[in-house]
């Protein structure tokens, strides 16, 4: 049986692939909400700021922003017109190797409320 992915909430642990980078996560819609905090939909991962990536040297950038999602969109759930985002997220970054580093999620924030294969 495969696992449930749990949606996230602002409150989720992502990080970069890099040690320390925690990326700042945010929701724009205000229509649905699970324990309090307002489901993660859409492009809301994208442009946001990542602190505290340890990837930097002289030749080297360390992650400061998220760029597209490759992976994690629901294919069932929408709030809005929107998909919902679920715990299996993954993105890209502006980190080097340029498009080779991703953000992932550590905890997506709540388990309440998840969503099947």
């Amino acid at each position: 049986m495969a696992s449930l992915r749990p949606w996230l909430v602002p409150r989720a642990d992502v990080r970069c692939d890099h040690p320390g980078g925690k990326v700042s996560m945010s929701s724009s819609q205000h229509l649905v909400y699970v324990e309090g905090q307002r489901v993660v939909v859409g492009e809301d991962p994208v442009g946001r700021s990542i602190g505290g990536c340890t990837n930097i040297s002289a030749t080297t950038k360390p992650c400061t922003s998220t760029l597209r999602i490759t992976q994690g969109k629901s294919l069932f759930v929408f709030v809005d017109g929107k998909p919902v985002i679920r715990a299996d997220l993954v993105g890209l970054t502006d980190g080097t190797p340029a498009m080779g580093v991703n953000y992932k999620v550590a905890d997506p924030g709540q388990t309440l409320v998840a969503e099947g294969p």
